[in-house]
């Protein structure tokens, strides 16, 4: 039978804030996998930005999140077809489309959020709120510092 010991990452590689923060977004990432669907994030994200920012053109959504154009379309075909955005030609350039959050892509949204608090909490069981409230402090006076690159 193997040491424990065998099995546990080296201390200094332990120690390395990147490591321990790569650890836990895949963590992250795995927890949220089993529990949404890959389009799903993706629908996450769209929704949450035409919300938060208003109607969008497709290109500035691929650019507030960091998509590709190809993948925004896709995204927003899909919530088009199933109702949680409207896609219309841009009055003022036709050939972008501009799109926008429906009712029923609030309703949408507000069932994801829902999921994606619950991989949250599952993902930091072992912290009080008040070291959830300082992780993420912290997390955005991170990203903060490196500018746009880190979005």
């Amino acid at each position: 039978m193997a040491d424990i010991d065998a099995l546990l990452p080296p201390t200094r590689l332990k120690s390395l804030t990147q490591w321990q923060a790569g650890k836990v977004a895949t963590l992250g990432a795995r927890l949220t996998a089993a529990r949404i669907p890959l389009g799903g994030r993706a629908d996450f994200a769209v929704l949450a930005a035409l919300e938060e920012y208003g109607p969008l053109s497709q290109a500035d959504v691929g650019r507030r999140l960091g998509l590709d154009r190809n993948d925004v379309n896709a995204v927003a075909s899909r919530l088009d077809e199933a109702g949680h955005v409207d896609r219309r030609p841009d009055p003022d350039d036709r050939r972008r489309n501009v799109v926008t959050i429906t009712a029923g892509g609030r309703r949408h949204l507000d069932e994801l959020e829902e999921i994606a608090l619950g991989v949250q909490d599952e993902l930091l069981l072992g912290l009080q709120e008040s070291e959830r409230r300082l992780l993420r402090s912290l997390l955005n006076k991170v990203l903060t510092n490196h500018g746009p690159q880190a979005s």
